[in-house]
């Protein structure tokens, strides 16, 4: 139940959180001023039998990276939000919408673009795929230039990629990175590898749930195992959306109707959690536990039963009229595709990465259903033990930062000298 309040006198509410955080002070001019030491464990892997895997290991082509005398530059490009900061530190210096850096006047209406109020908003990336390039080159230009203030033909770049973006979409990177961009460098890794590195591991399976696509994917010593990768696209947007439904369903408000997207995210973030028995507190009105979100505008909404139903599509995807079955039983699927010798392995470390794996109670639910999964396909022996850090938000740039800081990994660096000698396939050689 849904109910929907207005006072005479404006209520003041929490103010929502800043999408951009403001940088602090300039970017790191040499390796020294990065936070992480480069002491730690190797990060040269070795290739392993098997499919064919994309991996963080380069070729015998790859060259060493010349001095700059600066570190890298890390960026994590999402369907929602576009992490960047530089390598060796412990958080991003931005955290920046990604629709919200690119131009929205005179912009064409293009398959990653909506139209809010008669002026065409652009959506570079949509379920972790980039559709619209021209928009993405504008979000980078604005991200390295206007945010971290820098130049971008001084500063190598690691871009993290989508494990189910389609392998040209990489020689696309490659070429915004070195022909726009003038970059002296470039690595493009799996954001589930990079997932896995954050909590400084090179095998596991990382579950990965953001604003526009989820995903289950196996990795064995530094390889994405592409045979045993399943998505889903059902994420945190698609949640919003649900959400205002729901709110909409319950009060019949015009008021609800009208409320600004940043809201009902707020709404979501706030107030809902992930219920452990689904179907028990649906039928039992008394386990609701409703809250009131003053909006800070005179009004308030309270919630009820629509907290927990909000995250649950991204366990029972049907509850959006979708056959794909939920993350859970995609983890499971992701782990029986792998040879028995790696499950239990893979199984021991299961990283959970994603802003949209934050609901509480998401990562008990997540174990609860994975382990049902196991004992009921007959492997009851497999016990996975999953890695949820409260950082888990920014994971995947988190990795990135500590691998690129390596000093074992300056040897993997696609440059602008290899680029032009051989093109931009080159990078299905390097990073394949």
């Amino acid at each position: 139940m849904v109910t929907i309040r207005f006072s005479s006198a404006e209520r003041r509410g929490r103010r929502p959180t800043k999408q951009n955080q403001e940088l602090k002070g300039g970017p790191p001019s040499s390796p020294a001023e990065a936070g992480f030491s480069r002491r730690g464990r190797s990060f040269g892997l070795k290739g392993v039998a098997g499919p064919k895997v994309a991996s963080l290991s380069g070729s015998r082509r790859v060259r060493r990276l010349p001095s700059l005398g600066r570190v890298a530059v890390v960026v994590d490009q999402g369907s929602g939000f576009t992490k960047a900061g530089f390598a060796g530190e412990e958080q991003p210096r931005l955290v920046l919408k990604s629709s919200s850096l690119v131009p929205s006047w005179d912009w064409p209406v293009l398959p990653g673009c909506e139209l809010a109020g008669g002026v065409a908003r652009a959506h570079p990336i949509k379920h972790g795929v980039v559709v619209d390039w021209e928009a993405l080159e504008g979000l980078w230009e604005r991200l390295l230039v206007g945010g971290l203030r820098v130049c971008p033909e001084q500063w190598p770049v690691l871009v993290s990629d989508s494990p189910s973006a389609p392998p040209a979409g990489r020689e696309r990177v490659a070429e915004l990175l070195f022909e726009a961009l003038a970059v002296p460098a470039c690595h493009i890794a799996s954001t589930a590898l990079l997932a896995l590195c954050s909590v400084g591991a090179f095998s596991g399976l990382a579950l990965e749930a953001g604003a526009g696509v989820c995903h289950a994917t196996p990795i064995y010593a530094g390889h994405s195992w592409h045979e045993a990768t399943f998505r889903l696209d059902v994420a945190g947007s698609t949640l919003s959306r649900y959400l205002r439904d729901l709110l909409v369903a319950a009060c019949p408000d015009q008021r609800l109707h009208a409320l600004p997207r940043k809201v009902i995210t707020q709404l979501k973030k706030r107030c809902c959690y992930v219920s452990l028995d689904f179907e028990g507190d649906l039928r039992n009105p008394a386990r609701h536990r409703p809250v009131s979100f003053y909006l800070g505008n005179g009004c308030s909404v309270c919630l009820s039963s629509e907290r927990f139903r909000c995250p649950e599509p991204i366990f029972q995807p049907g509850l959006l009229g979708q056959a794909e079955p939920g993350l859970p039983t995609l983890a499971f699927r992701a782990l029986q595709r792998m040879p028995t010798t790696l499950r239990t392995r893979l199984a021991n470390t299961v990283v959970v990465a994603g802003g949209s794996t934050l609901f509480p109670g998401f990562t008990e639910r997540l174990e609860m259903e994975l382990e049902a999964q196991c004992r009921r396909h007959g492997y009851g022996a497999l016990q996975p033990r999953l890695v949820a850090k409260p950082g888990r938000g920014t994971a995947v740039w988190t990795g990135g930062s500590m691998v690129a800081s390596l000093r074992s990994f300056q040897c993997h660096w696609m440059t602008r000298a290899m680029y032009q000698e051989c093109g931009s396939r080159l990078v299905h050689e390097v990073f394949n």
